[in-house]
C-alpha cells in the first residue's frame, strides 16, 4: 500500500519563510529568553538566526551590547539598532567570522531547513569558545504530538496544512538534537522544555503546574562551545 498525493511545485526557501510572517509563538520566545537571562550576564553580541522581525531582542536587549539578525526576509519591524544579514542557510554560510559571537539563538528555525546538521555546524562555527547555543523546535514527544501521530500518522507540527508542511520540513526528536550537538563538538548538551502546551482535541492549554516532555509543545537545546 502506498501513500499518494497531488504533485505541486515545491516552494522556495523564501516562500516558506514568508509563511511565518516573521514571528514565533510568544511562549517559546519567553522561554528561550528566560533561559538565556539565567545563564548569560557578560553582555557582548547576540546572534539570532531565523530572527524574523527581531522579537527576541525586545526581551534581551538589556543583556547584550549588540544584536545581529539573520534570515531569508528582512521584516519592517526588525530593530533599527540591530545589524541584519540576508542569508539562505540551505545554500550559503552566515557572513560572520568564525568564533565571533557570544550567544547564538535560533527560535523555531531548525525544522525549516533542509539539512539540520549543516545548520547546527554553521551556528557552532560562529560561536565564540565558551559561548552558549540555544535552539528551539517543536516537541515530537508531547502528548499532543504523540496522539496526532497515532490518529493521523503525522507529527502535529508537521501535518499538511497552512503554515505547517512544507514550511516545517524536518521533525527532530530530543535525541536527534543531542546527537547533532555532540557531532558539532558542543559540550554538555541538554534539552529544556517550554512547559507550555495544548491539550489534545481542545483549544485549551495545560495548566501552569503541568510541565515537562508530555506537556510542552516545544523543546530547547542548550549547549556550550568548548574553550580552545
Amino acid at each position: 500500500m502506498s501513500v499518494q498525493g497531488n504533485y505541486q511545485p515545491f516552494p522556495s526557501s523564501r516562500e516558506r519563510a514568508n509563511q511565518s510572517g516573521g514571528t514565533s509563538q510568544t511562549a517559546v520566545r519567553k522561554a528561550i529568553s528566560q533561559v538565556i537571562q539565567e545563564r548569560h550576564s557578560a553582555r557582548g553580541a547576540l546572534l539570532d538566526v531565523g530572527c524574523g522581525a527581531g522579537e527576541l531582542w525586545n526581551l534581551l536587549q538589556d543583556r547584550f551590547d549588540r544584536y545581529i539578525g539573520a534570515d531569508l526576509v528582512r521584516y519592517e519591524r526588525f530593530p533599527a539598532e540591530g545589524r541584519f544579514h540576508l542569508v539562505d542557510l540551505d545554500c550559503s554560510q552566515l557572513p560572520i567570522p568564525n568564533g565571533s559571537v557570544d550567544v547564538v539563538a535560533s527560535v523555531e528555525t531548525i525544522e525549516h531547513v533542509e539539512n539540520p546538521r549543516a545548520f547546527m555546524r554553521e551556528l557552532a562555527r560562529v560561536l565564540k569558545p565558551g559561548g552558549f547555543l540555544y535552539v528551539s523546535t517543536p516537541n515530537q514527544l508531547s502528548a499532543l504530538s504523540k496522539l496526532t501521530l497515532i490518529l493521523k500518522n503525522q507529527f502535529n507540527a508537521f501535518q499538511e496544512g497552512p503554515g505547517l508542511y512544507p514550511a516545517h520540513l524536518t521533525a527532530l526528536l530530543e535525541i536527534d538534537l543531542l546527537r547533532i550537538a555532540r557531532e558539532c563538538g558542543l559540550r554538555h548538551p541538554d534539552v529544556i522544555y517550554t512547559n507550555h502546551g495544548r491539550i489534545p482535541l481542545t483549544a485549551r492549554h495545560w495548566p501552569s503546574f503541568c510541565g515537562g516532555r508530555l506537556f510542552s509543545d516545544n523543546i530547547m537545546l542548550v549547549a556550550r562551545k568548548g574553550s580552545e
